[in-house]
């Protein structure tokens, strides 16, 4: 059952995916209503307020940022930002620019469009948390991902950003930086990892939890690594 008493509404990108999965949960058994933006067709993870919306369109995430904003009950106090995608595999020379830019557009513009629909009803709130999504490889390259890395860099850039236009209104925002996390889609693409140096989902979503709540007040700007043993 969802609970609608709960005070406070967190924006979850990313639900259905295997860190979104953890995420969600964390807050769910925290008490807080999620809302979360699912392509159309696809089930609202459970426990959540579904909303349907293409994350890269400008007036999808407009409404169903106002679904989020719209319970008087429960204000919108916290946005995470996890929706992205990885696609490598080419040198600069040889990726066309559309595969570039489209990691750009998968990574990058779902969390500029998220984060600046949320900005408004997080100050009319009196503040709150946003947690953006980066990657170790965004500061420690690898050959053959240059649109995932620069899409990776640009998000640590853009929540400095945030952080430093938002302050003053008690609007936090700070970046996580996992190393390689244990889903089932990257154990499928990397078969032979040691999966066991891989960060797990469930290790990371208490992160996130704290960096959304009020126990993080003194905290904007940060860049959090979370590499496990990777």
């Amino acid at each position: 059952m969802i609970s609608m008493d709960s005070g406070r509404t967190v924006f979850v990108t990313g639900g259905a995916g295997g860190l979104g999965a953890a995420t969600v949960a964390a807050f769910v058994a925290d008490g807080w209503r999620v809302v979360a933006p699912v392509r159309p067709g696809r089930p609202a993870p459970e426990g959540t307020v579904g909303v349907e919306a293409d994350l890269s369109d400008e007036t999808d995430v407009t409404a169903a940022m106002s679904v989020a904003a719209g319970d008087a009950t429960a204000p919108l106090r916290a946005v995470i930002n996890l929706a992205g995608a990885y696609a490598g595999g080419r040198l600069i020379a040889e990726t066309p620019v559309a595969d570039f830019e489209q990691m750009l557009a998968r990574n990058l513009r779902p969390t500029y469009l998220v984060t600046r629909a949320a900005l408004p009803h997080l100050v009319a709130a009196g503040g709150g948390g946003i947690v953006c999504v980066s990657s170790r490889a965004a500061l420690t390259p690898f050959p053959g991902a240059a649109g995932y890395l620069t899409a990776k860099a640009a998000v640590l850039a853009f929540a400095g950003a945030v952080a430093v236009e938002y302050r003053k209104q008690n609007v936090r925002c700070n970046t996580i930086v996992p190393s390689v996390i244990d889903t089932p889609t990257n154990r499928r693409d990397m078969p032979d990892a040691d999966f066991s140096r891989w960060v797990k989902p469930a290790e990371i979503a208490p992160t996130i939890l704290f960096l959304a709540s009020d126990a993080s007040a003194p905290t904007t700007g940060a860049t959090i690594p979370i590499y496990g043993q990777a």
